[in-house]
């Protein structure tokens, strides 16, 4: 069945032009005065396969290449093991990893850590133990990726042990590893083991960061002791670590938490006066408190807010306007911030388009729906199913079967199955002599649906 594809929201609708009017020299510099720029070589296979999408497809690449008489050397290797590894292809992987063992190929430590992030704890622990296998030195950046990865994955006490080690193995621990550590403990709830790892920081003459008191100060505001917040805000000031954009946010989130919005309100204009401009994610604070309690004309006021400053609003800025909007009903409000982002550089990501998208079909409004589902899956993101069935029947009962069509083919192409309560609509349309539904019957019977 021809459709007609519903015209495309164009994600980036500002087109930047280069200025390219030749400028007289006045001066030519001298090789001292301006070193000259070194380029990388650019390596065929690495720029090819970061373009593939399907794993499978890579390693065929790979392949190819070495049969073509392409030698690779280790920023191939690299390539490749980033594109299984998020693709959870370990066998391969490792077939790989042997493979430039037993070449005696120098490998970087900047690999190892991306393939902790992808493998589960045990595995990561393996692979730092067999690190030295490759040629490769393990330094404090690895250690520390390890812990990260053995305490997001509540694996505490292994952490703590190896944590405990860290002189043992010749590492010194750094601010990073404190604050892994730090994370640890308050992940578990622990207050008092986490001030003690604080005080053993300072005893190893370890200076904490921001990131340091970031962590402190959130945990006391989800738990509302914003007294001993307050405390430590002033403690960082006192040891010459600067409170940065963050710190103020959580502060501001535990005073909202408390129904204090004057308050944290005043905290965010009194910003600058303690060293630190407000930034979105200031704004967002006080937006989605706002969103919460029903007042979403405020928080659309201080979206302007932003604007007379000169602060750029962020993807997140925008959602929490566009999420609110779209639990009041008010979708074609959402779709024109939706528009008004685009237009002022910010790009959606995939919740701004889920939500937008969503919140049409909640209104009946299906023909934009269309059009936004249309962007979203030009920008490679991709709705929920019950989003695809709704547009589906909703595009039907508006009389849209083109439409309809469009949106079944592209479900037909993620594999997504049309749900019992769809087929019911269907079928009731078609029985009561609607020729959109008989004909899209038709389509979803067909062998190639």
């Amino acid at each position: 069945m021809n459709y007609r594809r519903a015209k495309t929201i164009n994600p980036n609708p500002l087109i930047h032009y280069a200025n390219n009017r030749s400028i007289p020299h006045t001066h030519k510099p001298r090789p001292h005065e301006r070193p000259t720029p070194k380029f990388r070589k650019r390596i065929p296979f690495v720029t090819e396969v970061k373009t593939v999408e399907d794993p499978e497809e890579a390693l065929s690449l790979f392949h190819r290449y070495k049969e073509q008489g392409f030698r690779h050397y280790y920023p191939s290797y690299a390539a490749l093991l980033y594109k299984l590894a998020r693709s959870r292809m370990f066998d391969a992987v490792e077939t790989i990893l042997a493979h430039m063992k037993d070449t005696e190929m120098q490998c970087r430590e900047s690999v190892f850590i991306a393939l902790f992030q992808h493998y589960g704890p045990e595995k990561a622990v393996e692979l730092f133990n067999r690190m030295p296998q490759f040629n490769c030195t393990r330094t404090i950046q690895s250690f520390n990726a390890l812990l990260n990865v053995l305490i997001d994955n509540d694996r505490f006490d292994e952490a703590n042990d190896i944590f405990g080690k860290s002189y043992e193995m010749g590492f010194r621990p750094n601010t990073v590893t404190f604050n892994i550590m730090v994370k640890g403990r308050l992940a578990k709830g622990e207050w008092g083991k986490a001030c003690e790892v604080f005080d053993e920081m300072l005893q190893k003459r370890v200076q904490p960061s921001v990131v340091t008191y970031n962590s402190l100060i959130g945990f006391l505001c989800r738990k509302g002791d914003l007294d001993k917040a307050m405390a430590l805000l002033e403690d960082m000031g006192q040891k010459g670590k600067h409170a940065n954009e963050v710190t103020y946010a959580l502060l501001m989130e535990g005073l909202c938490s408390v129904e204090k919005t004057e308050e944290a309100k005043k905290l965010m204009f009194d910003m600058a006066y303690r060293g630190c401009k407000a930034q979105p994610v200031n704004f967002g604070v006080l937006m989605n408190d706002l969103g919460k309690r029903g007042k979403v004309e405020e928080a659309k006021s201080l979206l302007h807010e932003m604007k007379k400053r000169r602060l750029k609003p962020d993807v997140v800025t925008y959602n929490i306007l566009i999420n609110y909007l779209c639990k009041e009903g008010k979708a074609m409000e959402a779709y024109k911030v939706l528009l008004e982002m685009q237009i002022g550089g910010c790009v959606p990501n995939a919740a701004t388009y889920r939500m937008v998208v969503d919140g049409l079909c909640q209104i009946g409004d299906f023909e934009v729906a269309l059009s936004v589902l249309n962007a979203m899956l030009t920008s490679r993101h991709c709705p929920r199913s019950e989003t695809f069935n709704c547009m589906v029947v909703g595009l039907l009962k508006s009389g849209n079967i083109d439409g309809s069509c469009f949106v079944l083919e592209e479900m037909e192409k993620r594999k997504l199955e049309f749900d019992l309560e769809s087929w019911e609509t269907i079928i009731k349309s078609a029985c009561s002599e609607n020729k959109g539904a008989s004909e899209l019957m038709t389509v979803l019977t067909s062998p190639c649906i």
